[in-house]
């Protein structure tokens, strides 16, 4: 018994020893990125423009991998099954909590135990909006309209679960109105849906709106962020139109890792990946895409991924909101 318990004992200090020694050395390969969006998304540029750089502070190439499909489910059971060691990484956002939340076990992961944080990098913040001649010219006529009868005022997103469908579900809470969900495959469908009138008004994240902001083809009723946004200096913010915190809607993109990856790793990405967020010509370019830095630390991103979760259980729970995840 003394034997076995020996040998035992010696396998686990050369184990730890041998992992020791591997993050002492990483990154001694290419990083794969695996990102569960289509390439050209925000999710995905997002990636790409923390890739480059961080793959230079890292000494080695950041290999962006989309693996678009399930509301971003393959990219991330894909991840959870991959080797804790560094080199295959997960950029996700507000689906990871939510899928399962909708799903339960057939989401096939659990955003809890499955991964290690490394850092939020950045929230994308959404803004209300419908068709530039559409009767309502604020968001207190647009809720006036909601409040008078269920279902008078339909809105719009990129499908259901999506951040879209989340805030909008968050406002007809608070605003206490029942208001017409009408779901799409993507945020560009619905938003041409909303700029013909055909629905109500929508969230939409701030990326890619001053086109058509400027083309006069929508409005914008209200920005989901504390403060009024520079791009658009005249659009109240939620909080002032009477709806504060609301800028915890705001989609988050993030990098996680495979559980038990060993915390030596962890730190050395995070360092990489705050210095990366910090560098003039990165912060930007993501500010020009309307995203908000956040740069934190891997604790700080696990204490907000629990909140995010809880925020979104109680939010889906109480809407009655239902899996539609193609």
């Amino acid at each position: 018994m003394k034997k076995f318990l020996f040998n035992l004992a010696a396998a686990a200090f050369a184990s730890s020893a041998l992992m020791s020694a591997q993050a002492a050395d990483f990154p001694s390969k290419p990083i794969r990125l695996v990102v569960g969006f289509a390439a050209g998304g925000p999710t995905d540029i997002i990636a790409r423009v923390l890739g480059k750089d961080m793959s230079i502070l890292l000494g080695q190439p950041i290999i962006i991998d989309n693996k678009a499909g399930a509301s971003s489910m393959i990219a991330t059971r894909e991840v959870k099954n991959a080797a804790p060691d560094g080199y295959t990484l997960l950029f996700s956002s507000l689906g990871l909590n939510v899928n399962p939340i909708l799903l339960g076990e057939q989401a096939g992961y659990n955003p809890k135990t499955d991964f290690t944080p490394i850092s939020n990098a950045a929230t994308l913040p959404l803004v209300a909006v419908n068709a530039h001649d559409a009767p309502a010219k604020s968001m207190a006529e647009l809720l006036r309209t909601a409040q008078g009868k269920p279902e008078a005022v339909s809105f719009a997103s990129s499908g259901s679960g999506g951040s879209g469908h989340l805030a909008g579900e968050l406002l007809g809470t608070l605003a206490k109105a029942k208001m017409l969900h009408v779901p799409y495959k993507g945020n560009g469908p619905a938003l041409l849906e909303v700029m013909a009138g055909r629905v109500d008004f929508m969230f939409y994240p701030v990326i890619g709106l001053a086109d058509n902001v400027a083309a006069k083809r929508i409005k914008i009723l209200a920005v989901g962020t504390a403060k009024r946004l520079s791009q658009f200096p005249d659009a109240p913010t939620m909080s002032e139109v009477g709806f504060p915190g609301f800028e915890s809607t705001a989609p988050w993109v993030g990098m996680l890792a495979p559980a038990k990856t060993p915390p030596a790793v962890v730190n050395r990405l995070n360092d990489a990946m705050v210095k990366a967020l910090a560098k003039p010509d990165v912060k930007a370019q993501l500010e020009k895409l309307g995203a908000v830095i956040v740069a934190d630390s891997p604790s700080e991103f696990a204490a907000y991924l629990k909140r995010d979760y809880d925020r979104w259980d109680q939010l889906i729970k109480t809407a009655g909101i239902k899996a539609d995840v193609n």
